[in-house]
């Protein structure tokens, strides 16, 4: 046997998984197709990840979070939801950290230095961590077959490696799981989400928005100020069909700016474009299964979520820290790290944290993304209701620090 555990897929979730086997005397093997030196310092990509308290204490316990550094860390104290145009008419909930025990709901991490910090913390030579896991870059799995002593993971290179469990960690369309023959129900929602980075002149005061206004969606996740020039800045994110986006990709940055500005109604004053741009279209996946014969999938090779509740990299954590618990312990009392009791046990409890979630986010995203007028006065009359609502305000912070 080569290897007790390979993972196929060296983003975020199979770093993390890779840092939290570490020192537990598992011999782990990381496959990606990307060479290292796009891990070892990947690029800007224009997503930030809202990361729960629960999410950021994860991270502290695997030696992330200090190698993200602080300038990179922004401080996400409260949520702000919006529907409707700009007027006396728009519905407004706000939920405050202080219905939290926390001074804040969570943190903003640029997605890339979350990449950064994972890969120097799996594979940094640290004395006392135990060996780093074995990287081969810019290698393809070419097939992937497992029975009830191993799997067996063919590479484009020709190689073949073994080892007693295979894991999924590569994205939400992963084609690991497909080779397993794990069916997905997979949702297009038919649109397209801009994201970048833009200075204004009015402050956010860490507040993130989340506003469906009328024929498009809008966030904003408050970042510290831009280190240039001072200004205060966010991440911004419009969503809308693909054939609407493409137009303002074309723009050039002072006209970009002033589009974004008029969308915003103003409200954050004149906006200025400071990153380069992205889009990603809006697809939403849950896999049927998340294992098969000594096979498991991670992150959002488990579960693939449309970020209008941010809880995507979070979910991910969960899988990662409920795996790797339970393979240590198997580990430990000498247990086969892959038996179908293990693998059951993982199933049902991330299942179980992500069933809901999974099935309330599809709601809200299919519901805001309707412009009917039925669809208009129910997502107005439910922003309306839950401002007045304190009861579902505390239970709504509770989700995003992840201390619910």
């Amino acid at each position: 046997m080569d290897f007790d555990l390979i993972i196929i897929g060296a983003g975020p979730a199979g770093l993390c998984l890779a840092r939290a086997l570490r020192g537990s005397g598992l011999r782990t093997c990381l496959i990606e197709q990307q060479p290292r030196e796009s891990l070892q310092d990947p690029a800007f990509d224009g997503r930030e990840i809202a990361l729960t308290q629960h999410s950021a204490e994860l991270l502290r316990q695997l030696g992330i979070w200090p190698l993200l550094g602080e300038a990179h860390i922004a401080p996400l104290k409260d949520a702000l939801v919006l529907n409707g145009g700009c007027g006396p008419n728009q519905a407004r909930m706000l939920i405050s950290h202080r219905l939290s025990p926390r001074s804040e709901l969570g943190h903003l991490v640029a997605n890339h230095h979350i990449r950064r910090a994972a890969f120097a913390a799996a594979l940094a030579d640290t004395a006392g961590d135990g060996p780093p896991p074995e990287l081969r870059c810019g290698e393809q799995v070419v097939r992937i077959h497992t029975d009830a002593h191993a799997a067996q993971i063919t590479l484009g290179s020709g190689q073949t490696l073994s080892a007693r469990l295979a894991v999924a960690a590569d994205s939400r369309h992963s084609s690991t799981r497909r080779a397993m023959g794990i069916p997905a129900d997979m949702h297009d929602y038919g649109r397209t989400m801009l994201v970048c980075n833009m200075t204004h002149e009015q402050p956010h005061h860490a507040t993130a928005w989340e506003w469906f206004d009328h024929g498009q969606t809008l966030a904003l996740l408050p970042m510290n100020p831009c280190p240039q020039t001072g200004q205060h800045r966010s991440s911004v994110v419009l969503t809308l069909a693909s054939h609407e986006l493409q137009p303002l990709l074309d723009l050039d940055e002072t006209a970009f700016g002033q589009a974004m500005t008029r969308r915003f109604g103003q409200q954050l004053g004149a906006m200025r474009l400071s990153s380069t741009r992205h889009a990603y279209p809006l697809v939403g996946v849950w896999a049927r299964r998340l294992v098969a014969q000594r096979f498991a999938a991670v992150g959002d090779a488990a579960v693939g979520m449309h970020p209008v509740t941010a809880h995507g990299f979070n979910l991910g954590l969960r899988s990662i820290d409920t795996l790797a618990t339970a393979l240590i312990a198997a580990h430990q009392q000498g247990q086969d790290i892959a038996s179908p009791a293990l693998l059951d046990r993982y199933q049902q409890t991330h299942q179980r944290a992500s069933r809901g979630l999974y099935l309330a986010t599809h709601a809200v995203a299919t519901l805001y993304t309707r412009e009917q007028t039925p669809a208009r006065w129910l997502r107005h009359a439910m922003v309306g209701l839950g401002e007045r609502f304190t009861p579902f305000k505390r239970a709504m912070a509770a989700s995003l620090t992840g201390l619910a």
